[in-house]
């Protein structure tokens, strides 16, 4: 990772709408974009290919080291490759996220991303999606913000989202599967959760997407 590449690092929680500021930030900066979390979700789509044990940490980092995944720009979002095949759609369904969350807390499987994340900061700059962006992995990254908004909105914009995809799924099971999510990611060994020490906190619950991307553009530009 080059050390003077600019970085904007955006952190929170499931339905925060990180995915969708992050898409515009870099579309208007004309940076590159990383979805961290297709990289983890494509290693849990990989691990239930092949049916392997998603509980073993071991056989977790190795899938991640030797992970064949690429990303190409789309109409409306990154299309994600695994062994050259287009998995973006299996990739946001709520199994693939909940399997995704559990080997995400496993401290191998981290280290065994770290640098694969960290190689996608390049000229430019990057605009980096994730839950541990700015706390470890760019924790030098020129502007860091943390996404939030209301449990109750960040349910409503999930199952908006993955029935505008046409994807089947329960309101109830759905609140239930993002609680037990942010308990996960929160109180997990490695990287738990939460703000940097020197990031923005940003709730969105009464903000539309356009009012957060212009927060955080103005931000940057603060920044210099």
């Amino acid at each position: 990772m080059a050390k003077d590449v600019s970085v904007i690092a955006i952190d929170g929680p499931t339905g925060s709408g990180k995915g969708t500021i992050c898409r515009a930030l870099a579309r208007e900066l004309g940076w590159h974009l990383l979805d961290s979390g297709a990289l983890y979700r494509s290693a849990a789509l990989y691990a239930t290919r092949e049916k392997l044990d998603i509980r073993d940490p071991e056989a977790m980092a190795r899938v991640a080291t030797g992970l064949d995944v690429e990303f190409s720009p789309g109409a409306e979002s990154e299309l994600t490759f695994l062994d050259g095949d287009d998995v973006t759609g299996l990739l946001r369904t709520e199994t693939c996220g909940a399997i995704a969350s559990e080997i995400a807390a496993m401290p191998a499987v981290r280290a065994a991303l770290l640098e694969r994340q960290r190689a996608f900061a390049r000229e430019p700059g990057l605009v980096a999606d994730g839950r541990d962006m700015g706390s470890m992995v760019f924790p030098n990254a020129c502007l860091k913000v943390f996404l939030t908004a209301s449990a109750e909105v960040r349910v409503q914009r999930r199952y908006k989202q993955l029935k505008g995809k046409g994807i089947d799924v329960s309101l109830p099971s759905l609140s239930r599967e993002i609680a037990r999510r942010d308990e996960r990611d929160a109180s997990r060994q490695v990287a738990p959760l939460r703000p940097a020490t020197d990031a923005r906190v940003l709730d969105s619950t009464e903000l539309t997407s356009e009012e957060v991307s212009a927060t955080i553009q103005e931000w940057f530009q603060r920044l210099g």
